[in-house]
């Protein structure tokens, strides 16, 4: 029946609706001109183990995934290295693609998920919590009996170098987090506030960029620089001041 207060359609008149209809479905949408695409926009990074978000303000179609996880080394506290990004449904991002080339809509959301062997993401999440009694049983002093399937075939020296990059890592997340006794029990028992990521960054670094005074005060104690620079060529102090936290 046909709807109150209307005429029925004729056969010719409904033909030509439906021929219309299907011409609109099939005509494709007009594209935002780029004009009007945003030149500097924000993503947000989740952080998948354990829903942390992070935002990241001033992004471009020409930052590589690269330089988002070099940022996200500060935002987040994770090094370059143990971080995977992904986003909607095409798998782990390559470090020399770009926002543009993967289509990254202002606003969106990139999922991250920290490096998994080896008992890395174990020992990333303990020092996230900043428990130093889990951290003390996940390999980061030489006296540890934690093991993991890779270490059992090192060496003596290669074994060393392994527990002070757990040693560093560790150090490195609970100093971003300010979780000042974990840091404490590191730095006591051997972790190097020396020691740096692959983009040539310290625990200071990351306690500078998040304004963490009193992990600040004990790696200094230690013998950590404020005049370090990274590969970017920003000391501590530099990073501090460019986020504003001092």
């Amino acid at each position: 029946m046909p709807a109150r207060g209307s005429l029925p359609l004729s056969k010719t008149r409904r033909r030509a609706f439906r021929l219309g209809l299907q011409s609109w479905r099939q005509t494709p949408l007009p594209k935002t001109p780029s004009s009007l695409v945003p030149k500097t926009f924000s993503l947000r990074v989740r952080l998948e183990e354990t829903g942390d978000m992070y935002r990241l303000p001033s992004c471009h179609a020409d930052t590589t995934v690269r330089e988002l996880k070099e940022e996200l080394d500060l935002i987040a506290g994770i090094p370059f290295h143990f971080q995977r990004l992904l986003y909607l449904d095409q798998g782990i991002l390559m470090d020399d693609s770009t926002l543009g080339f993967h289509d990254f809509v202002p606003g969106g959301i990139i999922s991250m998920c920290l490096w998994h062997q080896d008992g890395w993401q174990e020992l990333a999440l303990a020092a996230m919590e900043g428990d130093a009694s889990k951290i003390s049983c996940l390999g980061v002093t030489e006296d540890s009996l934690y093991r993991t399937a890779h270490s059992l075939h090192l060496k003596a020296e290669k074994f060393k170098t392994w527990i002070a990059d757990r040693a560093f890592v560790a150090l490195y997340i609970a100093s971003h987090r300010g979780h000042v006794e974990a840091v404490r029990f590191l730095l006591e028992n051997g972790a190097s506030c020396l020691a740096k990521t692959p983009v040539g960054r310290t625990a200071l670094h990351v306690a500078a960029a998040m304004g963490r005074l009193y992990c600040i005060d004990l790696l200094l104690e230690h013998g950590a620089s404020f005049f370090e620079k990274d590969l970017k060529g920003e000391s501590p102090l530099d990073v501090a001041r460019r986020l504003k936290r001092f």
